[in-house]
C-alpha cells in the first residue's frame, strides 16, 4: 500500500498539486489521469521520490517515505520497480545486461542466481531467446516488455509506469496492459500507472484518480467511468464525439 497524505507541491509559485490524498491499494492497478498540465507526472515522481513534496506525507505502509534517511530509502528503493515511458533500455547493452542491471547494482546474488532470475523475468513477458539481442535488434512493444522484466527482476512490492503504452499500436498496448494486470494480481504488488490511455482506463482500470489543474477531483473504478455524472471526468473521458455515444447507450441500458 501506498498513501498520498494531504500532498501539496510548488515550483516557485506554481502550485501544481494542492492538498492530494489517495491511497494505492496492493494487488490493484490504479491508474492516475488527467489532462496535460494536471499534475499527475508530479505526483508519479513524488511518490517515487524523485521529487519531495512542499507539504504532506507519502506513506509506504506504514513507513513515512520522506522522513527516512538515505539508507533506509535505499531499502525502500529495492522494493520499487519502475517502468519507463520510453523503456528508457540502456542501448549498448543486451536484453539480458539490461535486465539484470538491477541485480547487479542491488544485490550480491551469484552469477548462476541472477541468470536464472533474468531468464525467469524472460519467460514472464515471454520473451524467451532474446538475451542476446541488442534494444535496437527488437521492435517498441518488445522493448517495453524488455523494460517490465527489468522492473520486476528484483521482486518489488510497488511497481510505477509512467505512459507504458507511449508510442505503441493499440493491439500491443492492450498485450502490455493484460501484462502489467496480470503481473499486479499474480504478486500481489500495489502498481501505480500514470496514463491518458483510454483503452487502459476502460480495460484495467481497477483504481482510477483523476486530477484536474492539481486536485483530485473524482475516484472510481472502470465500472464506474461510464456511469459517473462527475462534469471533469466527463470533460476528459467523453471528450470524442464517439464516447460521448458510447456512453449515452451505456445508460440507456
Amino acid at each position: 500500500m501506498i498513501k498520498a497524505d494531504h500532498i501539496f507541491k510548488s515550483f516557485g509559485e506554481n502550485e501544481v498539486l494542492k492538498d492530494v490524498s489517495m491511497v494505492f491499494e496492493p494487488g490493484k492497478t490504479n491508474l492516475i489521469i488527467g489532462r496535460s498540465g494536471a499534475g499527475k507526472t508530479v505526483l508519479l515522481k513524488l511518490l517515487v521520490g524523485l521529487f519531495r513534496p512542499t507539504s504532506g506525507k507519502v506513506w509506504y505502509d506504514d513507513i513515512d517515505f520522506y522522513a527516512l534517511d538515505k539508507k533506509k530509502v535505499r531499502a525502500i528503493r529495492m522494493e520499487v520497480g519502475m517502468l519507463f515511458q520510453g523503456s528508457a533500455l540502456f542501448d549498448s547493452m543486451t536484453v539480458e545486461e539490461n535486465i539484470r542491471f538491477p541485480l547487479d547494482m542491488f544485490t550480491n546474488d551469484s552469477l548462476a542466481e541472477k541468470q536464472k532470475r533474468v531468464d525467469y523475468c524472460l519467460e514472464r513477458v515471454d520473451l524467451v531467446g532474446t538475451n542476446e539481442q541488442y534494444p535496437s535488434e527488437i521492435s517498441g512493444g518488445m522493448q517495453k516488455r524488455v523494460g517490465i522484466a527489468r522492473a520486476i527482476v528484483l521482486n518489488p512490492k510497488y511497481l510505477f509506469c509512467d505512459e507504458p503504452n507511449s508510442g505503441l499500436d493499440p493491439k500491443t498496448s492492450i498485450l502490455i496492459d493484460q501484462l502489467i494486470s496480470s503481473i499486479t494480481d499474480e504478486f500481489n504488488i500495489t502498481t501505480v500507472i500514470n496514463t491518458h490511455d483510454m483503452n487502459s482506463v476502460m480495460e484495467i482500470g481497477e483504481k482510477i484518480a483523476l486530477l484536474h489543474l492539481g486536485k483530485l477531483v473524482w475516484i472510481g473504478n472502470k465500472n464506474e467511468v461510464m456511469e459517473s455524472d462527475n462534469e471533469f471526468l466527463q470533460q476528459f473521458i467523453f471528450a470524442s464525439p464517439f464516447l460521448q455515444r458510447l456512453r449515452k447507450e451505456a445508460l440507456k441500458k
